[in-house]
């Protein structure tokens, strides 16, 4: 398992998110990205979206709660040998979530190579 301090995971976060292209990231609104050391119920997760994707929004907007990407922390390091495979993790992980976002379902992402 590799260690990793917290602040350091979150700038790997960030820079990743940096990383992703300008089509990906700009469609985000009401979005927070937030890492956490690990799932509270104990799941073996990477990360989750947690809000309500674009697909189904229909009258959400002004006044609602940002919905919230969160990235797991201690379930990448535990996955990943080296600092390479941690920042392809992260970002594969980025980009997953960010696909529920706009709607893209787990088999669409497994057929895209995303999950």
């Amino acid at each position: 398992m590799m260690e990793m301090a917290a602040e350091d995971f979150e700038q790997l976060v960030t820079d990743e998110l940096d990383r992703l292209p300008d089509d990906m990231v700009d469609g985000l609104e009401n979005v927070v990205f937030v890492v956490e050391d690990e799932p509270e119920d104990g799941s073996d997760l990477f990360g989750i979206y947690d809000g309500v994707a674009q697909t189904e929004r229909g009258q959400y907007g002004f006044g609602e709660l940002p919905d919230r990407i969160v990235v797991y922390r201690k379930q990448h390091l535990a996955e990943c040998d080296t600092l390479e495979e941690l920042a392809d993790e992260v970002h594969t992980t980025l980009v997953h979530e960010i696909g529920h976002f706009y709607g893209i379902d787990d088999e669409r992402l497994h057929e895209l190579g995303w999950a």
